[in-house]
């Protein structure tokens, strides 16, 4: 059995691992990978350390010293080639739990249509709308019978109107124009009081009268002339 057989299969007997268990798995091989990586990449730098400080004293350590890089060396791309395939498996298994999720959620989505649909009916629903519709036209002729005036004005010439109304401001525009003033009926009022002269004739009158009638004026008239 190869190794990522071993890795999700586990015991016999058990069950199959979840698509988060296996993405889960991926991440820590990942990461313990990663480490390995960095520790060879360490052991790499050492020796050839080792080498450089031995290639003029100890020919035969600095020989082995690179004879221990080149493993590590090998070890090293190894890993790369197990890291990039674990990568490329993760993400293909990310992806698909992804689309299963999806699925999932489409399949809810379309029992509920199917649900509430149930109890529809689609001649039902065209009935519905066309009674919508024909309401909605009543309300509107409704509406514009009740907005439209009834017995008022309705024999009344709009062009008279106007075309008096036009004559009237011509007549106002003359008036201005002449500085006529309105003409009036009313004659002036007569005084109620009489006039000087008139009023010393009838004082004249007055005293004659009185003359006439008193004897005693009359002696005393005659001696005052």
């Amino acid at each position: 059995m190869s190794f990522f057989g071993k890795l999700f299969t586990g015991k016999k007997g058990e069950p199959a691992p979840t698509a988060s268990e296996a993405i889960q798995k991926l991440r820590d091989i990942e990461n313990m990978l990663t480490k390995k990586q960095e520790f060879l990449e360490k052991k790499i730098e050492l020796e050839i350390d080792t080498a450089r400080k031995n290639g003029t004293k100890n020919k035969r350590a600095a020989i082995q010293a690179l004879k221990r890089k080149k493993r590590y060396e090998k070890q090293l791309q190894q890993i790369d080639g197990t890291l990039s395939t674990i990568e490329m498996q993760r993400e293909a298994l990310e992806n698909a739990n992804t689309n299963a999720e999806v699925l999932k959620t489409m399949k809810k989505a379309s029992d509920a249509l199917k649900v509430t649909h149930k109890d529809m009916n689609i001649d039902d629903v065209h009935d519905l709308m066309d009674d919508i519709a024909e309401q909605n036209d009543i309300a509107n002729e409704i509406s514009n019978a009740v907005s439209s005036a009834v017995g008022f004005g309705q024999d009344i010439d709009e062009d008279e109107l106007e075309k008096e109304l036009e004559e009237l401001e011509q007549e106002e525009l003359d008036k201005e124009l002449l500085g006529v003033q309105p003409e009036t009926d009313e004659l002036p009022e007569v005084p109620s009081t009489d006039l000087p002269a008139k009023a010393k004739e009838k004082e004249k009158k007055k005293a004659a009268v009185a003359e006439e009638d008193d004897p005693d004026m009359k002696e005393l008239m005659s001696w005052a002339n």
